[in-house]
């Protein structure tokens, strides 16, 4: 455990640092520009979204983050493996809280031993659900600075969109959040257990996507629609909580037939022996 929460740590500063440092990058980005970041993501990012319009930058961002979506695909996959994974594990965990439940120092570090050896022996990293997000920060803020810091981006016209600024009419940050919330509220259905944090979540992040998309460039709300939009349809593909639901109860009641089997089996018995 601690051995993953250090690998996160680190992760998590690796992405702050990348954020932070492009942030207070304002300038134009060209073939000239210097740094990494902006010699080599911003304006690689920008060409490819570039060599991908045909025309129209928005086609390039539409068809740049499907291209991204379909690279992280594989990951996203695992990713909601391993979030299954962890849920279906979620009852055995609390019967070790309920066993553990001494907050002594001792008594927890047991706990944590044994929650570890669980995950283990179930092939589980509890922390493999963080990943995509620390994979997407840098992408998404990469995209941000393409579109607002290169000339042929920044006053791309796409439909009634300048791509450089907000969308006047807030149909992209509306459909942004909508399709944000589809996908937690889908990915949710899925969860054994009802988990406050995950409904606060269902309705945060939608607000939270709907009020920079109102503030922010037009292109990344385009992104953001797309991109979720996709997520939409890979959980119904990959993690269809309708499927898994309906798995769940099939075996509920074929647990529940073969106790009643096992009942009306023992019935005969008891009455021979009376």
């Amino acid at each position: 455990m601690k051995k993953y929460k250090r690998l996160l740590l680190m992760a998590g500063l690796v992405m702050l640092v990348v954020v932070l440092s492009a942030c207070g990058a304002t300038g134009e980005v060209n073939a000239q520009s210097t740094g990494i970041w902006d010699r080599y993501i911003v304006y690689y990012f920008a060409e490819a979204i570039k060599a991908l319009s045909f025309g129209n930058p928005g086609i390039g961002i539409i068809l740049f983050t499907l291209i991204i979506r379909i690279i992280l695909l594989p990951l996203m996959h695992f990713q909601t493996k391993s979030m299954r994974k962890t849920q279906e594990l979620q009852p055995k965990l609390k019967a070790l809280q309920q066993k553990y439940a001494s907050k002594d120092s001792e008594t927890q570090a047991i706990l944590r031993e044994e929650q570890q050896k669980l995950y283990a022996e179930n092939n589980v990293n509890p922390y493999a659900g963080c990943l995509p997000l620390l994979v997407q920060m840098p992408i998404l803020m990469a995209l941000w600075q393409s579109i607002s810091r290169v000339p042929e981006l920044k006053s791309g016209q796409f439909l009634w969109l300048n791509l450089g600024n907000p969308d006047p009419l807030f149909v992209l940050p509306i459909l942004a959040a909508l399709f944000t919330f589809a996908s937690t509220y889908l990915s949710s259905m899925s969860q054994l257990e009802s988990n406050p944090s995950m409904k606060i979540m269902n309705f945060a992040m939608p607000i939270m996507i709907l009020v920079m998309g109102l503030n922010l460039a037009s292109g990344l709300s385009l992104y953001w629609v797309i991109s979720n939009a996709f997520q939409v349809g890979q959980t119904l593909l990959l993690n269809n909580p309708f499927k898994i639901r309906k798995e769940r109860e099939e075996e509920a009641q074929r647990i529940r037939d073969k106790e009643r089997a096992l009942q009306r089996a023992q019935s005969p018995k008891k009455k021979r022996k009376k």
